[in-house]
């Protein structure tokens, strides 16, 4: 499976200099919050594959225009062509904005999926706009990551978990991958290809 996940920032190679054909041979888009509303829905149009998204903390028109043809998927866990993926948009509380959360409404939320993780068997990919705390977040309080993700990792160790909020722009030295355990943490920022193979989704399929 070919995913194209994409945070923050609106890619000119997919935006501005689009071309067709630039987004054949891909699977699945995610989007990791921030981005703008016409963006997603002309990516999901061109590339004719499904688009999942969580809300960014500056996403705050989605309610009155929202990405046509694309699936919000926060708080949800949905199995898209195999792969069990859950949803936890927002970033950590700074400034008393909408899709802003406290640690402990953070845990709220992800106790609240303990029945859909549970049906499914546990999940594959978690697409969040924070990090988690201590793995690719900053140091200002905005920035933060959440540190109630981290247990969510360690129990259900899904191959995956894509974020955004933290844009790669801030260092020049910032990484983009970084490893807790058996699950691989992805920066999302802009656009990144994700890339699973088939037989691993397969594997973890049989396992549930």
């Amino acid at each position: 499976m070919k995913i194209l996940l994409v945070s923050d920032k609106e890619s000119a190679y997919y935006w501005d200099y689009y071309q067709p054909g630039r987004l054949d041979g891909i699977d699945l888009i995610i989007s990791c919050g921030d981005m703008k509303s016409p963006y997603l829905s002309f990516l999901v149009t061109m590339g004719r594959a499904p688009l999942l998204y969580v809300h960014g903390n500056h996403d705050q028109t989605y309610d009155r225009n929202p990405p046509e043809g694309c699936d919000c998927i926060e708080d949800k866990l949905v199995i898209c062509k195999g792969l069990r993926i859950l949803g936890l948009g927002g970033s950590t509380f700074y400034s008393g904005g909408p899709h802003q959360y406290t640690e402990r409404q953070m845990a709220r939320r992800i106790r609240k999926l303990w029945f859909q993780l549970w049906r499914a068997g546990g999940v594959d990919l978690v697409v969040t706009h924070s990090p988690a705390q201590g793995y690719g977040d900053g140091e200002d309080y905005a920035h933060r990551g959440f540190e109630c993700l981290l247990p969510l990792l360690d129990k259900y160790k899904p191959l995956y978990m894509v974020h955004g909020h933290v844009h790669m722009s801030y260092g020049a030295d910032l990484p983009r991958l970084h490893q807790r355990g058996e699950t691989t943490i992805i920066n999302a920022y802009e656009r990144y290809i994700l890339e699973i193979p088939d037989d691993l989704i397969q594997e973890r399929t049989k396992k549930k």
